[in-house]
């Protein structure tokens, strides 16, 4: 009885242990972003949704989700600004796709409305942003990160995201509006 009390102990503690050297950012150990020395979130697909768009342009067509920690997504309900250290928004782009099987069913519950359905069609890539103050103070308190395919983009496509969020300094540099 005493080996299995021990053991059960030893396997805690173990445990704990193994918590203990996780990131507290919560980022996994993966290929970082440069410049900023971010890593995809863990978990980051279970967040909840801040809004949908779309954006088109020449021959861009994506279809978009930002989707946003518990920290980001509190701080959209409550409008709070700045948002407080903590807060991470993922940005997910997928390129526009027309849906055969959408489009049936809209043309025949709607046949006279001309109706076409997109859908998220192949994946472009995943963006961050990471709310840090201190870490982050260069750049308006927040970090950036772009992957593709699960990996970091260069230097220099990093070195543009801050001059891109610019314009939207008056609501700490983000672009999303929050779609209750």
């Amino acid at each position: 009885m005493k080996r299995i009390a021990f053991t059960l102990v030893a396997v805690g503690a173990l445990g704990g242990a193994g918590a203990l050297m996780v990131p507290a950012s919560g980022q996994g150990d993966r290929e970082a972003a440069p410049i900023y020395g971010i890593t995809i979130p863990v978990g980051y697909r279970d967040w909840r949704l801040i809004s949908v768009n779309h954006l088109a342009g020449g021959t861009l067509k994506q279809v978009r989700a930002q989707l946003g920690n518990d920290i980001a997504i509190e701080a959209f309900r409550t409008g709070k600004l700045p948002f407080p250290d903590g807060t991470i928004i993922a940005a997910l782009h997928w390129n526009e796709a027309s849906s055969d099987e959408s489009n049936k069913v809209l043309a025949s519950g709607f046949p006279s409305a001309g109706l076409q359905s997109f859908v998220a069609g192949s994946a472009v890539n995943v963006q961050f942003m990471v709310k840090d103050g201190k870490k982050y103070a260069a750049t308006g308190g927040w970090g950036f990160a772009d992957f593709t395919s699960g990996k970091p983009g260069d230097e220099t496509l990093h070195k543009t995201c801050y001059a891109c969020h610019l314009p939207a300094k008056d609501r700490d540099f983000v672009f999303a509006r929050y779609a209750p």
